[in-house]
Protein backbone atom coordinates (compact mmCIF):
# COMPACT_ATOMS: atom_id res chain seq x y z
CA UNK A 1 0.00 0.00 0.00
CA UNK A 2 1.43 3.36 -1.02
CA UNK A 3 1.76 6.13 1.52
CA UNK A 4 -0.42 9.16 0.86
CA UNK A 5 -0.13 12.64 2.24
CA UNK A 6 -3.25 13.77 4.13
CA UNK A 7 -4.07 16.46 6.66
CA UNK A 8 -4.47 14.86 10.06
CA UNK A 9 -7.85 14.77 11.76
CA UNK A 10 -6.48 13.78 15.16
CA UNK A 11 -3.13 15.58 15.45
CA UNK A 12 -4.04 19.13 14.52
CA UNK A 13 -3.60 22.58 15.94
CA UNK A 14 -4.89 24.71 13.07
CA UNK A 15 -5.56 22.67 9.94
CA UNK A 16 -3.73 19.37 10.46
CA UNK A 17 -1.00 20.14 7.93
CA UNK A 18 1.96 19.61 10.28
CA UNK A 19 0.34 16.54 11.85
CA UNK A 20 -0.29 14.98 8.45
CA UNK A 21 3.20 15.79 7.25
CA UNK A 22 4.67 14.23 10.39
CA UNK A 23 2.61 11.06 9.93
CA UNK A 24 3.76 10.83 6.31
CA UNK A 25 7.42 11.28 7.25
CA UNK A 26 7.17 9.02 10.30
CA UNK A 27 8.40 11.61 12.79
CA UNK A 28 6.90 13.43 15.76
CA UNK A 29 4.58 16.29 14.85
CA UNK A 30 6.34 18.57 17.36
CA UNK A 31 9.49 18.37 15.22
CA UNK A 32 7.58 19.46 12.11
CA UNK A 33 5.92 22.30 14.00
CA UNK A 34 9.29 23.48 15.36
CA UNK A 35 10.76 23.44 11.85
CA UNK A 36 7.83 25.50 10.55
CA UNK A 37 8.22 27.92 13.47
CA UNK A 38 11.98 28.29 12.93
CA UNK A 39 11.42 28.95 9.24
CA UNK A 40 8.82 31.56 10.13
CA UNK A 41 11.06 33.32 12.68
CA UNK A 42 14.19 33.34 10.53
CA UNK A 43 12.34 34.13 7.30
CA UNK A 44 14.03 31.28 5.46
CA UNK A 45 11.06 30.73 3.19
CA UNK A 46 7.64 32.35 2.91
CA UNK A 47 6.34 29.57 5.13
CA UNK A 48 2.95 31.18 5.74
CA UNK A 49 2.14 30.94 2.03
CA UNK A 50 3.45 27.36 1.88
CA UNK A 51 1.26 26.41 4.85
CA UNK A 52 -1.81 28.01 3.25
CA UNK A 53 -1.16 26.26 -0.06
CA UNK A 54 -0.73 22.92 1.71
CA UNK A 55 -3.96 23.57 3.66
CA UNK A 56 -5.86 24.02 0.40
CA UNK A 57 -4.15 21.30 -1.65
CA UNK A 58 -3.79 18.47 0.89
CA UNK A 59 -6.95 16.42 1.29
CA UNK A 60 -8.19 15.61 4.77
CA UNK A 61 -7.64 12.05 5.95
CA UNK A 62 -10.62 9.96 4.88
CA UNK A 63 -12.80 8.25 7.48
CA UNK A 64 -12.30 4.51 7.39
CA UNK A 65 -15.56 2.64 7.09
CA UNK A 66 -14.54 -0.12 9.51
CA UNK A 67 -14.17 2.36 12.37
CA UNK A 68 -17.32 2.83 14.40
Amino acid sequence: MAKKLYRSKTDRRIAGVCGGLAEYLGIDSLVVRLIFLAMLIFGIFPIVFLYLIMWVVMPEMPVEENQA
